[in-house]
């Protein structure tokens, strides 16, 4: 359990961090009220609401990323021999 908690903060706080840094990059770039949706109607969400929604996706894409990579990297050896009781 505690080898399972120390690679969970291993994905997930770099990727908050780093979904922290990207916000910042795209919405120096994009204003959250120019946003449209699919139909091209204007998005009715406050600014808050949009940063708020894009810094949550960034950070599950970031830490499924991650994830990915933490799985590929270690030895078939490694992943059979867990007990997930």
């Amino acid at each position: 359990m505690k080898r399972l908690r120390r690679a969970a903060m291993a994905i997930v706080w770099p990727a908050f961090l780093m979904a922290g840094v990207l916000e910042m990059l795209v919405f120096s770039v994009v204003d959250p009220g120019a946003l449209h949706g699919f139909d091209g109607e204007s998005l009715a969400l406050s600014a808050t609401t949009v940063y708020s929604i894009a810094f949550f996706v960034f950070w599950i894409v970031i830490a499924a990323a991650g994830a990915m990579s933490h799985l590929l990297a270690e030895s078939a050896e490694e992943i059979n021999s867990r007990s997930f009781r």
